[in-house]
């Protein structure tokens, strides 16, 4: 299933410190494992200084350390896929000081597109292993994502997965971890909007397709577990009229309209909850995508809550984020919603280097493991158990079409649940 804010499913909807204990997270609800995409679209061991990242490894080598990166240079998610790549070669040249080396070895990277295309992937994944790269990232799209966990833990290889936000990657090999949030994060920040759930009423606004089914079982497997009454109104993919949709939404006064929605018929959308009074008669959340869709919202948007893993200035100006958009600017591109995925994963490969081994794959596994850390949003964790990624959550407002943080919610309050290595 595509990532979360794709252009086909998103919403329009290092320094050393002590180490710290894991937040606890409660069960995860069994109907998760149905519903990787969604509409809107994570410490028990120190950290250690960026581009150093500890007394590992990886010395008595100086050969090499090759990195593959498998990434949608082109398709569907091209945006997204440059994003990330523009994040990563900022977050290397961050992580190991501008030298490119981790204990004096150049990390050496090898770019690939897979075009969006799971089985381009796995090829272009299993060419760069036959080639010694024990190293992988990359991976906008979810469905990619689900394919190269297992090849990665086939071939004892550590695959970091970058913007693919399907719930089934946390905890699905102990080979696979992760560089961005989440689905169950982003449902738990829509949950935020409401402070207790139980006996709200909150309805799902969306497309009655895979997709939009996927977002309605995600919202009541989640939000409906903490006590909402979760209903839903689906529109037919093909539907240009969607006034008759906004109508029976508004019909059914609920306390919070999840919107789930792809595709060219975003702006009519909007429009229509708007002219409706869908926009004033209840609280109406959906995820901020990328900065290409904010004129999507038309002169309503000002009364849409989102919820964000990212945009510009979330994290507060941090000196990571700083970095991150400084660098990311300086070669001539654009920070973005993807932008963390890709300079999180190469602060995240350094240290494994460094920490642990290039030429020993549980090495870099274990130096992972609970590792705690200062990302482009915060403060970030790798909980041992199953590799979710803790992070914080932004909550925001476009005014005039620019995003302004209305909050930041820490990295416990949407902890995913913990989940049981498979693997």
């Amino acid at each position: 299933m595509r990532s979360p804010r794709s252009p086909r499913s998103h919403s329009t909807g290092v320094l050393r410190r002590a180490p710290r204990s894991a937040p606890s997270a409660p069960a995860a609800p069994s109907a998760l494992s149905a519903v990787s995409a969604l509409a809107a679209v994570a410490l028990l061991a120190g950290c250690s200084a960026a581009g150093t990242a500890g007394s590992g490894g990886s010395h008595g080598s100086s050969d090499p350390v090759k990195v593959g990166v498998v990434y949608s240079r082109t398709g569907l998610l091209a945006s997204y896929g440059a994003q990330y790549a523009q994040g990563f070669k900022a977050g290397l040249d961050y992580a190991t000081h501008g030298t490119g080396k981790v204990h004096g070895r150049r990390v050496e990277v090898t770019y690939q597109d897979d075009a969006g295309d799971p089985a381009k992937a796995v090829a272009e994944g299993k060419d760069l292993i036959g080639k010694g790269y024990r190293i992988l990232a990359g991976t906008t799209d979810s469905g990619v994502a689900l394919q190269m966990a297992p090849l990665a833990a086939q071939n004892h290889a550590l695959y970091i997965s970058g913007a693919a936000a399907t719930d089934a990657v946390t905890g699905i090999n102990r080979y696979t971890f992760r560089s961005g949030r989440q689905s169950y994060q982003d449902i738990l920040t829509a949950g935020t909007m409401l402070g207790s759930l139980k006996g709200k009423k909150i309805t799902v606004l969306a497309q009655d397709s895979t997709f939009g089914q996927a977002n309605v079982a995600a919202v009541k497997a989640v939000l409906g577990a903490k006590g909402a009454e979760v209903g839903s109104v689906l529109a037919p993919p093909s539907a240009t009229d969607l006034t008759p949709f906004a109508r029976q939404t508004k019909a059914g006064a609920p306390d919070l309209v999840f919107v789930a929605w792809a595709g060219s018929t975003a702006s009519a959308l909007w429009t229509a909850l708007d002219q409706q009074g869908v926009l004033d008669s209840s609280k109406v959340v959906t995820g901020l995508a990328g900065t290409a869709s904010y004129s999507a919202f038309g002169p309503g948007a000002d009364k849409v809550a989102f919820l964000a893993h990212y945009f510009p200035g979330a994290g507060g100006k941090n000196p990571v984020e700083e970095a991150m958009i400084n660098g990311v600017t300086k070669a001539g591109g654009t920070p973005d919603l993807f932008s963390p995925d890709g300079f999180t994963a190469a602060q995240m490969i350094v240290h494994a280097i460094a920490a642990g081994s290039a030429d020993d794959t549980s090495a870099m596994v274990k130096a992972l493991q609970g590792w705690s850390f200062d990302g482009p949003k915060g403060h970030e964790q790798i909980r041992a158990a199953d590799h979710a990624l803790l992070q914080p959550m932004f909550r925001a407002r476009l005014t005039k079409g620019k995003p302004v943080l209305m909050a930041t919610e820490p990295a416990a309050k949407v902890a995913p649940p913990v989940q049981h290595m498979k693997g």
